[in-house]
């Protein structure tokens, strides 16, 4: 397998991330203390998510209007991906929650509208399931694929704003890490992790697609 310069990239990236994030000093800031460093993860990894399942989502219009087994591929692969990135991202947030708030869950409007918007694209893996002639799976499942973004964006950036206080940062009356301190020595650690993380998000949707390609050849002789 070629090893090309952006997955090069993306290991340089991940790694200083990852050291840089639980050594390099963070703000002193009330109730979040240390757990603060879980932003260069938690955060990076709904970036990397959207970023995934948007990419997903393109590759279903190209598919609606050019059916074609190589972009169904593409589409599925990009969102199982997302989803994988999702359950990281939940993950490390109840982590979060747990050192933070005291719980693993909370009843956060954010917290809840996230597993909503996962057990949507959890639906989409079943309904894939449920099909057996291949180009009526890849079609309904572009179509679901679509309205399940659609409605993922609300629920994750729109309703959390609308539906009271939160105990997220940068929610109604509850202020972002801006607004507090997130100084430059935070930024030089969390925008290289953002970009690390999408990096990887496309590295694992490369390797699991060619998988799937392969698989393709093999089913078909």
């Amino acid at each position: 397998m070629k090893f090309t310069w952006w997955k090069v990239l993306t290991v340089i990236l991940l790694l200083y991330s990852a050291v840089a994030g639980f050594l390099l000093p963070v703000p002193r800031l009330a109730i979040v203390n240390e757990s603060i460093r879980n932003l260069y993860f938690h955060v990076p990894m709904w970036f990397a998510m959207m970023v995934i399942l948007g990419t997903s989502v393109f590759r279903s219009m190209q598919y609606l209007r050019n059916p074609s087994a190589r972009l169904d591929i593409l589409s599925h692969e990009a969102a199982k991906s997302g989803i994988v990135l999702g359950i990281l991202g939940l993950a490390t947030g109840s982590l979060w929650a747990k050192y933070t708030w005291g719980a693993w869950w909370t009843p956060d409007p954010r917290l809840n509208a996230a597993a909503v918007a996962l057990l949507i694209y959890g639906a989409y893996l079943v309904l894939r399931g449920s099909f057996r002639d291949e180009q009526q799976r890849a079609r309904v499942s572009a179509i679901y694929n679509i309205f399940a973004f659609a409605a993922a964006i609300p629920l994750l950036f729109i309703l959390p704003r609308i539906s009271g206080n939160s105990l997220h940062p940068g929610q109604t009356g509850n202020p972002g890490f801006n607004k507090y301190d997130l100084d430059s020595t935070m930024r030089m650690v969390f925008y290289p992790a953002v970009i690390g993380w999408i990096l990887f998000a496309f590295w694992m949707t490369q390797v699991s697609s060619r998988l799937a390609f392969l698989q393709l050849k093999l089913d078909e002789k």
